[in-house]
């Protein structure tokens, strides 16, 4: 199964955080699932990082390179299409990246990995 990161569930599994429920770390070391980092999430994390709301214990490309390539996850680059989705996307949830990672999962057709359960409203798949 493919599944999409929400960015939270990415730094949770990362900094081996106990808000990562067993559930989702399974779901995340499963060899079996396709395991999909949306660029969105490096964008926030980046901009979080910069505005010192996140303190990373090495060099951000190092940070993510390491999270993302050494663990076997793919990066799903944001395309033309998933942007047209947020023309027309409720405003259930006011997060730009959030906002953006739902567009990705309904026009891809994964489910996203989250705990927000604000993301339920919209037409996906929610795993935690």
């Amino acid at each position: 199964m493919k599944l999409l990161l929400d960015t939270h569930a990415l730094l949770w599994f990362a900094l081996s955080d106990k808000q990562l429920t067993d559930a989702a770390g399974a779901l995340i070391m499963d060899p079996r699932n396709e395991v999909l980092v949306s660029i969105a999430s490096y964008w926030e994390i980046a901009i979080k990082v910069g505005l010192k709301k996140y303190v990373l214990s090495r060099p951000y490309e190092e940070f993510m390179a390491d999270v993302v390539e050494k663990n076997g996850f793919f990066r799903l680059q944001i395309e033309p299409r998933h942007l047209a989705v947020l023309t027309d996307l409720p405003f259930h949830h006011r997060d730009p990246f959030d906002r953006l990672i739902v567009a990705q999962a309904i026009v891809e057709q994964i489910p996203i990995l989250s705990s927000d359960r604000a993301l339920d409203l919209y037409p996906i798949q929610r795993r935690w």
